[in-house]
């Protein structure tokens, strides 16, 4: 019996948050402008990429918006913005004639007479070229641009630089030791119509080692961590509509979240759990999401394994840099640009150097003022997003040669919703090889 269970002791991980900048400590909306992390931005990124022209194109000059002059090349850094026919208005709520208002709403705002601005502290000029697509592009991206002005007020874009990845401590990716893994489940959706607590209850089993045959309890004791990013619960919005709970709605209300913290429980009695909010679970709406409160989980957070963390979310395990978020930022992403799939939206926010350009033109954030914590400060090892609609991953590498490139590989997953697929993401420690695991309980006809 001693000998059985030596083999099958869930081995050990060394784990560190690195959420520290996305904690607001004081928060404070009075005389603050959303302007001030436009500058914040700008200031800090334009230093990055000023750093990096000498090693493009050092025999051009750089200038502002207000230095330019006409067909004379040169190079402009400063902030996107995107001009959108069918970006929604606010005040279009508020319009006297709602009846044109459509009355479809679109799952994607582009239009083909969009297009790109660039703007700096000392104006703004349009962008010209086939280079700069405004399928590609979002408000919010800061770039280098090297082009001229035209006789029509143009700037004529020839060429772009992207600020590119920062540096990645051990940046090769390779064979480290013996097999350890991290499960990654987003949009469990507790109390949702869509939500199968056996099924959730099949995972949270397989992650104990209390399922399978002595091959799987193996494996499951090389599962090092468990990380829930996002939409954990659904709250029913007729009971949540801002009038006042009766006693038995209040029962209601707490049963979904009660539920969670007995699968929690079970989890975090085994191994180390991080646990994320999602734009459905109780929390504050604009990012960056601060943890859910510890009272929501008084059986589970009893445990040292459990750790409420923020979205987005940093953190290392056995020295492997991770960054991930819900998934709003990509969804956002998809709204208001075009790309093949989810991952390239991805791979896009990391040449950006950006987890969230579109904050906070189009999606919600806290008003910094002096900085922006969205900016990528050191190149992760894997970058997850929450709540995906399908997984995919890819291994995201900078091309040799680029301007910044050091050979920089990130491991991009998109975690699907898990109380539509059954799929929970399973990545591999050693090399950083993703697969999937699928509890569904659905049967193919």
């Amino acid at each position: 019996m001693d000998d059985v269970e030596k083999r099958f002791e869930r081995k050990k991980c060394e784990y560190n948050s690195m959420n520290e900048r996305f904690k607001i400590h004081k928060e404070m909306y009075k005389g603050q402008q959303y302007s001030q992390i436009y500058f914040a931005r700008l200031h800090l990124m334009r230093s990055i990429i000023y750093s990096l022209i000498p090693n493009w194109k050092s025999h051009i000059p750089v200038c502002t918006v207000l230095e330019l002059e006409k067909d004379k090349e040169c190079i402009v850094v400063g902030t996107v913005y995107k001009h959108m026919k069918l970006k929604p208005c606010i005040l279009d709520e508020y319009s006297k004639d709602r009846t044109t208002a459509p009355l479809v709403k679109h799952q994607n705002f582009m239009h083909p007479d969009d297009y790109l601005v660039l703007e700096d502290e000392s104006g703004r000029v349009k962008l010209g070229g086939k280079v700069m697509l405004p399928s590609v592009y979002v408000t919010g991206v800061v770039v280098a641009m090297h082009g001229k002005e035209t006789s029509a007020g143009e700037f004529l874009v020839l060429d772009v630089m992207e600020a590119g990845l920062p540096r990645q401590i051990d940046q090769s990716i390779k064979s480290r030791g013996e097999d350890k893994y991290v499960i990654f489940v987003s949009g469990v959706s507790v109390g949702s119509s869509k939500s199968d607590p056996l099924q959730f209850q099949l995972l949270v089993d397989h992650i104990t080692g209390c399922l399978g045959d002595e091959q799987e309890q193996r494996y499951a004791a090389d599962i090092v961590h468990v990380v829930i990013a996002g939409n954990s619960v659904e709250i029913s919005q007729d009971l949540s509509n801002g009038q006042a709970v009766s006693p038995n709605n209040q029962s209601r209300l707490s049963e979904p979240v009660k539920e969670l913290d007995i699968f929690l429980t079970e989890i975090a009695a085994s191994v180390s759990l991080d646990i994320m909010p999602g734009p459905d679970d109780p929390a504050n709406f604009a990012l960056p999401q601060q943890p859910l409160h510890r009272c929501l989980f008084p059986s589970s957070s009893s445990y040292s394994t459990f750790r409420s963390c923020s979205n987005p979310h940093s953190f290392e395990i056995d020295k492997i840099r991770f960054i991930g978020t819900s998934g709003q930022n990509i969804e956002d992403l998809e709204k208001y640009s075009d790309a093949k799939d989810r991952l390239e939206f991805m791979e896009r926010t990391l040449r950006w150097r950006h987890l969230a350009p579109t904050t906070p033109n189009t999606l919600g954030c806290y008003p910094y003022t002096d900085r922006d914590p969205f900016i990528i400060e050191s190149c992760p090892h894997v970058y997850f997003a929450g709540n995906q609609d399908f997984y995919g991953t890819r291994l995201f590498t900078v091309i040799t040669g680029n301007i910044g490139s050091e050979g920089q590989q990130v491991r991009v997953i998109c975690i699907p919703k898990f109380c539509e697929t059954g799929l929970a993401v399973v990545l591999n420690l050693r090399n950083l090889v993703c697969h999937t695991l699928n509890v569904s309980m659905q049967l193919n006809s």
